[in-house]
């Protein structure tokens, strides 16, 4: 009998002939990109370093396409979104001790979204490896040390023969759901040193599959089936399985209304009947979910955005398919099903029997009245209207990304993203400076289509450098930054809490005229004119800022109202 690990790919006369004569001048770096290379990567993001200079050597002989960044956690960011808009593992290159540790802050919003973000990082040569008393320049006692916590695989290379297979591990880490940022560390002097191997061809890093197990999905069934109100709140897990489609099958099979969070806008169509949109931090949508019989939570932790800041009690059984173990059940108590939303879903398809329940429709219709009817009381048609100013002016195919401004937590409860996979921000992690380089990692992604990135001058001032980035790629992205003179979600927090705030105002620069000293054209807009203003940057290709002075409040929680 013949098993399947008993077979063994035989090399061709030619690919024989190729690994006896590998083509001279090579290093360890170029194991890297051929490695990467194999496995489909044709981008790369980062910023060269002393001990990476191999591997910017290599980079030079290769077919891989760089795009170099002014900051690590920039590059980091770029990397994220390039990720979330293609699916695959996103390249980012880095250097050692502080340009590594400068990424931090983006691995962990790539973590917190499972954004797969491959960074390949280089380290202290190996004699100097494992005490930081070597006085190497950027040593540190254990540099892997300060990823382990924030990446969700490490994967060190201390030799040439360990590059393509640590780096197909990490591959595989990366794309196999959940999905996450992954550490790979390569010492200078292997990167640096001439390779006598055989050019990296043959690298298999097929990601793992997590289907549901049935009886779990047998379960699930039976209960959404027989239930006499059911509901659904779908997360990113959704989007990123790519399950939109089956989620909205499952959804009108079982007449069960359906909420987003912000991590999974677009998952569900918007102004479909069912749809509750999101409105995940209004008490009526709250209690709405909590009067659930049955709540089918896919593809999310139920976190603090996504559970109303943890005041989320659900009265009826809970069913949620979740594909990060650690989140099952990590919030409230259910039928965890540890699965890829997609798969589950599908099997819930197979399984599942058709109810009807002509008053669902009606009773989100009711919901959502009420919603929209708080919110005008609070006298806040500025900050709605410059949200439909937004959605007019950019094309429904086109992806935006949202800081961590007071206009994002808007977006996260009352934008349409017209579809999955085009509305992105950085709640995983609440990080601020993510909008615009995001936005440069998308339009590197798929420059057919227009970009918008949304910041608040504060968040602005921690991303300006990549303006240099915009220009020098000329890539195809609006930038809009909302300018309140400091930063303005935090000067509700402590507004709130203590009647005044501090340290939240800002002397900052003419933005429209930075922009230009950068070669990029810039326009001060005003909510009347932001729609034509942002219709025009938008339609005119390469990198373009517009400027919005205006101070805008948040909707009161409705706990408080």
């Amino acid at each position: 009998m013949t098993h399947d690990h008993d077979l063994v790919l035989r090399p061709t006369a030619a690919q024989s002939a190729a690994a006896l004569n590998p083509p001279p001048g090579r290093n360890g770096g170029d194991l890297v990109v051929e490695t990467l290379a194999g496995l489909g990567a044709t981008t790369v993001f980062g910023l060269p370093g002393r001990h990476a200079l191999g591997l910017s050597d290599a980079l030079r002989r290769s077919d891989l396409r760089y795009v170099g960044l002014r900051v690590e956690n920039n590059a980091g960011f770029a990397a994220d979104a390039y990720g979330r808009i293609t699916g695959e593992a996103a390249p980012l290159l880095l250097s050692t001790g502080p340009g590594a540790l400068t990424s931090l802050a983006a691995l962990q919003e790539a973590r917190a979204a499972s954004a797969p973000v491959l960074a390949i990082s280089s380290q202290v040569p190996t004699a100097g490896l494992g005490g930081g008393r070597h006085g190497y320049v950027h040593e540190l006692p254990d540099q892997a040390a300060s990823f382990r916590g924030v990446v969700k695989s490490v994967h060190p290379a201390r030799a040439q023969s360990q590059i393509p297979s640590a780096i197909a591990e990490a591959w595989k880490s990366a794309l196999t759901a959940p999905h996450g940022p992954v550490w790979v560390e390569i010492p200078q002097d292997v990167l640096l040193a001439g390779t006598h191997l055989p050019v990296v061809t043959a690298v298999d890093a097929t990601p793992e599959d997590l289907p549901p197990r049935p009886e779990l999905t047998a379960v699930a069934a039976d209960w959404l089936t027989g239930a006499d109100r059911p509901a659904i709140i779908a997360g990113g897990g959704v989007v990123r399985a790519d399950a939109s489609k089956k989620l909205r099958q499952l959804a009108e099979r079982l007449d069960a209304p359906v909420v987003t969070t912000p991590g999974g806008k677009g998952a569900f169509p918007w102004e479909h009947p069912l749809s509750l949109q999101s409105w995940l931090e209004d008490r009526h949508t709250t209690d709405f979910l909590e009067d659930a019989d049955v709540l089918l939570v896919v593809g999310s932790g139920l976190g603090e955005l996504s559970s109303h800041h943890h005041t989320f009690t659900p009265r009826g059984r809970v069913i949620q398919i979740e594909a990060d173990l650690g989140k099952l059940e990590s919030n409230h108590p259910a039928l965890g099903i540890h699965a890829d939303a997609r798969l589950a879903l599908q099997a819930l398809l197979e399984t599942a029997a058709e109810r009807t329940d002509d008053t669902a429709a009606g009773r989100v219709r009711e919901v959502l009245s009420r919603v929209r009817d708080r919110i005008p009381s609070q006298r806040l048609t500025l900050e709605q209207d410059l949200l439909a100013s937004i959605r007019r002016a950019l094309p429904a195919s086109s992806p935006s990304f949202w800081d961590m401004t007071i206009l994002a937590y808007w977006a996260w409860s009352a934008f349409d993203a017209k579809g999955p996979n085009t509305l992105h921000s950085a709640q995983g992690a609440g990080g601020l400076g993510y909008g615009f380089p995001a936005a440069l990692g998308a339009a590197v992604a798929d420059p057919t289509r227009p970009v918008l990135a949304v910041s608040g001058d504060g968040g602005a001032l921690y991303s300006i450098a990549e303006l240099a980035t915009a220009r020098q790629y000329d890539l195809d992205v609006t930038w809009l930054i909302v300018d309140d003179g400091g930063y303005g979600i935090l000067r509700e927090y402590p507004t709130d809490a203590f009647g005044q705030a501090t340290a939240t105002e800002l002397t900052r620069p003419d933005y429209v005229a930075l922009a230009e000293s950068f070669g990029v054209p810039g326009v001060r807009t005003t909510p009347q004119a932001l729609e034509s203003d942002l219709a025009k940057a938008l339609a005119s290709p390469g990198p373009s800022v517009v400027v919005l002075p205006a101070v805008l409040r948040m909707f009161t929680p409705t706990h408080l109202a």
